[in-house]
This record gives C-alpha cells, structure tokens and sequence, in this order.
C-alpha cells in the first residue's frame, strides 16, 4: 500500500441514510471489575493506563477519565494484576484485594537529574531513531500472532456526540520481521448516527480499525518515517522518564522550517537498554489547509470546503516474555467544513482508538472464513448489525467509554426501548 493510500482512507464525506438493527449476547463466566487509576499525588486521572492479568495476555487500558472495565474469567480471580503508566511505578495488585469501584494509586516514577540530561549515550537522538526502526527483527513479536481488539469510534459536531460505532476484531498480526500486511476479522459490531446533527452531511471513516493499526510505526514506518522522509526531520533529546523502572530517552520531533510539505511532530519514547518503541505521541502539521486536506479528504460536495485544524496520533506498546508488541492506539481529528454561501462554519471531531484485549500465537497464516475479513477501504459502521444494550459485548473487554459517550448510549438505549 502507498504512503499517500493510508492518509486518504482516513475521512470520507458523503450522503447517506440510516437504519440500525438490535442483538444480544450470551452470558460467559467471567467477572466484572470497575475501577480507576488516579496519582498518587495529585489525585489527577492517569489516561491510557495499561492493566494487564498476570500470567495471561487478557489487558484493557483506561479511558480519557482514568476509569477502566476489566473482565476477568473466573479461573484467574485468585490471580492479580500490574498496573502500568509511563512515568510511574508499576504496581501489582491482588484481584481479591481490590473493591469494585476503588481508586488505584500510582506513584510517579523518581528520575534522578544526572540521568535527566542523557548522560548515559553518545549516540545523537536520529541515530537512535534510526537504530530502533531496524530493531523489528530481534525484539518484536516475530510470530503469527492472533489479537482480538476493541474498537471505538465517534464522531462529534463542536461537543455533540453525533456517530458512534463499536467492535470486537480480530487482528491476524503478521510477524515485524516481514513486509506482510496484517488483516483484520470483524467479529462483532454495533453503531448509531443521528444525521439530524450532521446537516444532512455525513463523515465516515473509511478504513475503519485499519486507520489505527497503521499507527504501528515499527510495523508500518512508511506511513510517517521513510528514508526519504527523514533527512527532512529535525531530532533532539526531551528529558528522560521511567517505565517499569526503566529509563526512557524521550525523543522530540519535527519538520525542518524549510521544506513546506506537511509532517509531524512529536515525541519517541524509546527503551534505553533495548532501544524498543514503548510509545509515540505525534500530530500532523496542518498549517498548508490545501495539501493537508488533499491527505485526508477522499470524497465531499462540491459546494463544501473541508480541511483538518488538528491531527494527533498515540501508539503504545507492551513486551511479554522480552517481546515487544502493538497495544493501543488512539487518533483525533478536528475539520472545519465550510458550505459556500453559508454565513456559518461547522467544526467536526473524528476520534478512533483501539486496544488489543487479549492475543495468543497463531499457525494458520489467515483467517479461515475470508467472508469475516474487513478491507482496508470498509466504512465499520455500513458493516455494524446495530445498537444493543452492554450484555451485547458478553466475555469481551471493551474500552470503558468516557463521560460523554457513556450518556450517548444511554441516549440510543432509551430510543431503543421506545421503538
């Protein structure tokens, strides 16, 4: 696939009407445990933590409140849990100590100052960068590998949730050692759109969890750090931060003032001892509206102008057994879309994030059922069966949904029970 293909599949602007269908799921052995994940000091929310049963490869991670939902079979309920957040101590935790509902406390990682300065490398911060994007081969994951994940993704006019689609995937991850592209099943699903918020235009996103998963850099680096790409990038040392109790180098960076093509910037966070990618946080420069609009617009009216205000991406990935691997990515993008003629802009937010929830070592190279398969240029919600209500998901972990997206459900759930 083109670098210029992964950009255009990201918005797609057209009409279209909607309808939308109810399922229910069965019942599994399993139990459900509520909580959130706050500092210790400043009793602030700790977003995208990972929480991971011990012994297994069952994870979910916190959502923008802190708030986690975590289910967990009952074969492991006499096990426990680590807890982890960059720039913070991991923390293990007995399931059978912890309430529902209960505040779990995370103490900021000590940094001394010698280590803050980079003292400990004599490599420049783009050789580093370079070094790790050759790394795919000995410390990520090198198996067929089978993830399920949960997907969500909602699309807001100003503040006002206006599209919502969920699903359950399963992610037939190749190995990081070979240029095969990953393929996605889609297992479960369920959506709404309240068009009357969308002015009769409808935002799609067309490409669906493959958007998400392209942010895998160390699987995908053409998407943002090709050869050609990075002589074009300027790169420099933040200060460092812990994870696991590991030194991290944080690694800014940016587009050269003169090259006038939209790029990104941001920060690496890179393993010290293994030079591994735990985490990127990047945004796109969105300054040229022309040549940024033609990344991510794939289809709109004639008479509407759209182009990007804001574009930023998370990745973050987790090691088992002293292998590295994708776990989460989250994607936010804000258009202005103007109708010519009109007194009045509208402002549309695009969010999407993804998170492996478990994954085990697969033989077969592909998903038996190809039928199951999703493509890259799916639209998810032409491919959700509906709304339901929460025993929808049944077994599986999901991303507790935030403030706002939790009383849209309960929005759509009421209109359900009316209809």
């Amino acid at each position: 696939m083109k670098k210029s293909a992964f950009y255009r599949i990201l918005l797609c602007l057209i009409f279209s009407s909607f309808c939308f269908n109810s399922t229910l799921a069965q019942n599994a052995t399993f139990t459900e445990l509520e909580g959130k994940v706050i500092d210790s000091d400043t009793k602030t929310p700790l977003v995208f933590t990972d929480i991971v049963i011990n012994d297994s490869n069952i994870s979910t991670v916190t959502n923008s409140d802190g708030d986690f939902l975590l289910k967990i079979p009952n074969t492991f309920l006499e096990g426990s849990i680590t807890i982890s957040h960059l720039g913070y101590k991991k923390r293990e935790v007995k399931l059978s100590s912890i309430k529902n509902h209960e505040k779990i406390l995370l103490s900021p990682a000590i940094t001394k100052l010698n280590e803050v300065s980079i003292t400990t490398t004599t490599k420049g911060a783009k050789e580093i960068v370079e070094e790790t994007l050759k790394k795919k081969s000995s410390i990520y994951n090198n198996n067929n590998t089978l993830m399920t994940a949960f997907y969500r993704e909602t699309i807001k006019k100003r503040r006002r949730n206006a599209s919502l689609s969920e699903a359950v995937v399963k992610i037939h991850k190749q190995p990081y050692n070979n240029l095969r592209n990953d393929h996605i099943e889609l297992i479960k699903a369920r959506k709404n759109t309240d068009y009357s918020k969308l002015d009769t235009l409808a935002l799609k996103l067309q490409g669906g969890p493959f958007s998400n998963l392209y942010t895998d850099i160390i699987k995908y680096p053409e998407f943002i750090f090709t050869a050609e790409d990075i002589p074009l990038y300027t790169f420099s040392f933040g200060n460092s931060t812990k994870i696991n109790n590991r030194q991290i180098y944080v690694i800014n960076f940016k587009q050269k003032e003169d090259n006038g093509k939209p790029l990104y910037y941001g920060k690496l966070y890179i393993d010290a001892g293994t030079l591994a990618l735990t985490n990127a946080v990047y945004s796109l420069n969105v300054s040229n509206k022309e040549l940024s609009s033609q990344m991510y617009v794939r289809k709109k009216p004639r008479k509407v102008d759209v182009y990007p205000t804001e574009a930023t991406y998370r990745v973050n990935y987790r090691t088992t057994n002293g292998k590295w691997h994708y776990a989460y990515s989250n994607i936010s993008l804000t258009f202005k879309v103007n109708w010519k003629g009109k007194l009045f802009n509208n402002t549309y937010t695009l969010n999407s994030e993804m998170a492996i929830t478990d994954w085990e070592i697969h033989d077969a190279k592909l998903a038996k059922i190809r039928s199951k398969l999703i493509r890259p240029s799916t639209i998810l919600s032409e491919k959700a069966s509906g709304f339901s209500d929460p025993r929808f998901w049944g077994a599986y972990n999901i991303i507790e949904p935030e403030k706002s997206i939790e009383s849209a459900i309960k929005k759509i759930q009421k209109q359900l029970k009316r209809t």
